[in-house]
């Protein structure tokens, strides 16, 4: 750790995570690694990789994000749609109409500032994805969303991962 000042305490992320959570709850990690496998199923694994990294980046998770751009670009993702993820709002025309949809119900999950996911939101993603696939989506969104709070909390070290490491 290094202390910048009296009162705030910093981590230093060149000496590794401030807690091996995996290691130290391996029943709860190896849980959360089916839940994201079942969460998975039945989506497009593109997709999937769009909004786990726009979920990361919203909950400000660097391994997260490190892990699924690795991914993405291993599947074959375009690097211009990846870095404009952060403004797909104002980069619309980076992605299809379903992803679009994807990635602002992903936003309004992931936030909740509001306590409550908007109707227009879901509603425009209820156009786009069948409801059992739409209920995968709202899965694979809630599960990122879990490991992001892992790994900020745990201030997991990115930089390591090779792609496709976890699938």
């Amino acid at each position: 750790m290094t202390t910048t000042d009296d009162t705030k305490t910093e981590y230093a992320p060149e000496t590794g995570p401030r807690l091996r959570w995996a290691q130290l709850a391996p029943d709860v990690y190896k849980a959360m690694i089916r839940l994201d496998a079942a969460a998975r199923q039945g989506l497009d694994p593109t997709l999937c990789e769009l909004v786990k990294i726009r979920a990361s980046q919203i909950n400000h998770c660097a391994f997260c994000l490190d892990m699924h751009t690795k991914d993405a670009l291993a599947a074959g993702e375009r690097v211009e749609r990846i870095m404009q993820l952060s403004a797909w709002d104002e980069s619309r025309h980076f992605y299809t109409e379903r992803e679009l949809a994807a990635l602002e119900l992903t936003e309004a999950v992931t936030v909740l500032t509001d306590g409550f996911v908007p109707d227009e939101v879901y509603e425009k993603a209820a156009q786009h994805f069948e409801e059992a696939e739409l209920a995968q989506l709202i899965s694979a969104i809630a599960v990122i969303n879990a490991w992001n709070r892992f790994g900020v909390t745990a201030r997991m070290t990115p930089g390591h991962y090779q792609a496709g490491q976890h699938k």
